[in-house]
């Protein structure tokens, strides 16, 4: 059985506590069983299962594409005191792919300082150290609770561009990818966002992904 030529970039294994369920074992096959190129793992905040990925990927032919969904703080990751509240709920998503060898050895840097420094419920980093740790690495704009799709979903197009302008400026003009999801299941969030974020795309010359 084959289809089009069509890669997952953006996928939770039983690793993303309380958010995937998905086996490593059966994403792959079902990956080589449709005779897809390659599949990414994007784990929420961690990469505890890089190595199991990498190598059931290799077994069964597939390339890995080594990422994370990692979650960027509003301000400062050294910054943990509430906001509102609590800072918990206001952390901002973005994929990150590892595109070369140096963008792997980035990837573990952030999601390692995620943990170590910026720990606040959940492992954050933010934009100041992700620029020093950009090189090698592909990032794309991640679900509704990604900074570009919120301001997306708020109608604040300023900020939803000023975002991606941040975003494009620290990874690399061709290194941005606005990501539009439809999980099929009638979300109209998911609508407002995908006709935003496809204007800003063809308004600002970025790239799009499915």
């Amino acid at each position: 059985m084959s289809v089009r030529p069509f890669v997952h970039l953006h996928n939770h294994s039983d690793f993303s506590l309380l958010d995937g369920a998905s086996r490593i074992d059966q994403m792959v096959a079902l990956a080589a069983r449709y005779e897809m190129p390659a599949l990414a793992l994007t784990d929420h905040g961690n990469m505890f299962g890089a190595m199991s990925f990498y190598k059931t990927a290799k077994k069964h032919g597939v390339k890995p594409i080594l990422g994370c969904e990692i979650y960027v703080a509003p301000g400062s990751r050294l910054d943990k005191s509430p906001n509102n509240g609590s800072v918990a709920d206001t952390n901002n998503h973005l994929v990150l792919l590892a595109e070369t060898t140096t963008g792997y050895q980035n990837l573990v840097k952030l999601v390692s300082k995620g943990f170590l420094e910026g720990f606040y419920y959940k492992p954050r980093i933010d934009k100041e150290i992700l620029a020093e740790h950009s090189e090698g690495l592909i990032g794309l704009s991640a679900c509704l609770k990604g900074e570009v799709p919120q301001a997306a979903l708020r109608g604040d197009d300023k900020k939803a561009l000023r975002a991606a302008g941040q975003y494009r400026d620290i990874l690399g003009d061709k290194n941005l990818f606005l990501e539009i999801q439809d999980n099929n299941l009638g979300l109209q969030n998911e609508k407002t966002v995908n006709t935003s974020l496809m204007a800003l795309a063809k308004k600002e010359g970025i790239a799009t992904v499915a």
